[in-house]
């Protein structure tokens, strides 16, 4: 294996003092921020006894089998990872006389199961590792040194547990396994009555926004009378201010609506004051629907507006860092490279990114396409890879009941999954440039789509959804999900959105840019004269046709090697761009004007 670095692993070497110092969280500021990222104190233990002396130092937000991390060791399903800081010296328990001011304590994400504990007090326990979790810390505080430790354990692919891409033992289309803190931890002080989220929902036709704020502390949203203040404006617009009450739907006119769009990503600017707590955040006015072009050909709109999607499959891995960025200038490059490259849609594979991400693609104006994270047992790549990619083929279309084939015994499994993806859509609701769930990906630990449809639109009725990417398709959602590598491509129109959710995979293993020797990928060329040349002929011979007949949606495999899969449009270490920039382009453009011809 040879180790790769990035135009950024020498920054974060050189100051891990200030790695991700970035405020975590755009879309709900607060004056109180406490970052506590940097150097802790770690170790790996085989039971469950509170060690007496740890291992060495690691590198938070870095997982411990990360280059970054400065650790890489590999945590096993039956092993603790324990984690051990001070609190910096401005984050103490209450030392005046009246003082009912709070302690939050934030992570970004803690990758399998975390337990958290402050100066010896269980503070939360949290299951999942991708989504952010928070502890009101206050009661465990003391006026003087407060310890922080954070207990983990990650089964990886030994359990039905969410995993994405990881497997302990690598290779092919899946990567390095993972665990521990892998995203931004920090702290904010708040009032005793505060903010806890809020839910902003565009209202395009009727140029308006709905806003929800949820306070903590409350029994029942609905019946708390508590007054919040809301004021809205723009680089263009003067401020408007209407008042409401906690957990009332506060219906905001936007006049002069300005929409967002990839071509023109505009935002407004929010504050809302509840008593003591102010948050200041961003929204932006956009409608994504599904309409009927003069042919009856389902076509996406955004905006009322027809909205060809050209995008790139983004599976968001590093050399130095795995599953975290090197640095915030990293998660912006890989963005604005594809619009330059002139794609308008990532879609987020199988992962969920720090907010910051989803931040710079509402800025950036980049659609986004977001995956739930796959769980389940072992899969049956038999079953779910070679022989679904057979049947497809045929037409045929087996059912996702036979959970035991599609890895899914556990009951628990299926009921973990469908709090987590509850839990995404909340999580990321606020987000404009988000404009598609995906909820399932090639039958890995599939189950009950058409059920799993249902509940993710009672959470969210303003995005489309992919029901089923690939195959093991149910007829629902709003797509029809194509995955095509190896044949001719082969479809025929119906009453969704025909949308080829994965092609290409075209395979170049650059000499010094690569980490292994051997290839995955779904075809091998040997020099970028060459692979240039095979993805001219792919557009010109397959995709071209396709989008002139009805391809309303096309998203290329991918946007960067990642190991042993050398199918990136970059190479690994983000340092060469292994097609033609100028053939990239062109064919951008060719696939937009053939679109909007056949419209």
């Amino acid at each position: 294996m040879k180790a790769l670095e990035t135009r950024w692993t020498k920054e974060v070497r050189e100051h891990p003092d200030r790695v991700h110092m970035e405020y975590p969280r755009p879309s709900m500021v607060r004056g109180s921020y406490v970052n506590l990222n940097g150097m802790w104190d770690y170790a790996i233990t085989n039971d469950k006894e509170k060690p007496e002396q740890y291992d060495g130092k690691i590198l938070v937000p870095f997982s411990p089998e990360a280059p970054l991390s400065g650790v890489e060791r590999q945590l096993k399903p039956g092993q603790l990872l324990w984690y051990r800081r001070i609190l910096p010296s401005q984050v103490r328990g209450h030392q005046e006389e009246g003082d009912r001011s709070r302690w939050l304590l934030h992570f970004g994400a803690v990758d399998q199961f975390a337990a958290v504990y402050v100066n010896g007090k269980l503070v939360c326990r949290h299951l999942g590792g991708y989504l952010p979790f928070s502890a009101d810390v206050t009661e465990a505080l003391t006026d003087g040194e407060n310890e922080l430790v954070v207990i983990v354990r990650d089964f990886t692919d030994h359990s039905y547990y969410s995993r994405g891409k990881q497997k302990l033992e690598r290779g092919g289309m899946f990567y390095t396994a993972q665990s521990g803190i892998w995203q931004t931890v920090w702290m904010e002080e708040v009032p005793e009555k505060y903010i806890e989220r809020m839910k902003i929902t565009p209202l395009y036709d009727e140029r308006a926004v709905a806003v929800e704020i949820i306070a903590a502390g409350s029994a029942d949203v609905t019946g708390d009378k508590r007054r919040v203040s809301i004021r809205i404006w723009s680089e263009e617009t003067q401020a408007m201010e209407v008042e409401g009450s906690i957990g009332q739907v506060i219906r905001i006119p936007v006049p002069d609506m300005h929409p967002w769009s990839p071509e023109d990503p505009f935002l407004y600017s929010i504050r809302v004051q509840m008593e003591q707590d102010v948050v200041t955040g961003y929204f932006a006015m956009r409608k994504i629907s599904v309409s009927k072009d003069r042919d009856g050909i389902p076509r996406v709109m955004l905006n009322n507006q027809r909205c060809f999607q050209k995008g790139v499959l983004d599976q968001g891995y590093w050399p130095d860092g795995l599953y975290t960025a090197p640095t915030d200038e990293a998660l912006i490059f890989d963005i604005a490279e594809m619009k330059r490259l002139g794609f308008n849609m990532l879609r987020k594979h199988i992962k969920i990114e720090p907010e910051r991400w989803y931040y710079h693609c509402d800025r950036l104006g980049m659609l986004v396409w977001q995956d739930m994270v796959c769980g389940g047992t072992g899969y049956h790549q038999w079953y779910v890879t070679y022989l679904a990619t057979a049947i497809k083929r045929l037409n045929i279309r087996p059912g996702d009941w036979t959970y035991g084939l599609l890895s899914r015994r556990h009951e628990k499994g299926r009921q973990q999954f469908v709090a987590e993806m509850k839990e995404t859509i909340r999580v990321l609701y606020n987000h404009p440039s988000i404009v598609t769930w995906v909820i399932f990906n090639e039958g890995w630990g599939q189950f009950d789509a058409e059920r799993m449809t249902r509940i993710a639109r009672e959470q969210d009725a303003t995005r489309l959804i992919d029901q089923a990417s690939g195959w093991f398709d149910q007829k629902g959602g709003d797509f029809l999900s194509i995955h095509e590598y190896f044949f001719s491509l082969k479809w025929k129109p119906e009453q969704r959105v025909a949308a080829l959710t994965e092609f290409g995979g075209y395979s170049w293993n650059v000499p010094g840019h690569s980490m292994y020797e051997k290839v995955y990928g779904y075809r091998t060329f040997h020099g970028k004269q060459e692979i240039t040349k095979g993805y001219e002929k792919l557009m010109e011979n397959e995709i071209l046709p396709n989008v002139r007949k009805g391809i309303d949606v096309l998203i290329y495999t991918q946007l960067s090697d990642i190991e042993e899969e050398v199918n990136g449009f970059y190479t690994y270490d983000r340092e060469m761009l292994k097609i033609e920039e100028e053939t990239i382009q062109r064919w951008n453009e060719v696939l937009t004007e053939a679109a909007e011809r056949s419209s």
